[in-house]
């Protein structure tokens, strides 16, 4: 799959639009993959439910975890 930098996507943008493949562009910055550009038309459905079971939720993701009371 190709990479490219951040740095470098950002100068060739527009043309690596044109570009770009089913397979994608990956986009890194510090060589670490940060983005992945893909044609609109590729199968993105794929992407759906992909860190299923990669993914481990800690804490309780509905509350600010601050203690607080209203009628106080």
């Amino acid at each position: 799959m190709r990479q490219i930098g951040a740095a470098q996507f950002k100068e060739r943008c527009l043309a690596l639009l044109d570009e770009v493949d089913q397979e994608g562009i990956v986009i890194t910055k510090r060589g670490k993959p940060v983005a992945k550009l893909i044609p609109f038309g590729s199968d993105s459905a794929s992407l759906i439910g992909s860190l299923a079971g990669k993914v481990q939720i800690k804490g309780e993701i509905l509350s600010t975890g601050l203690d607080w009371h209203a009628e106080r």
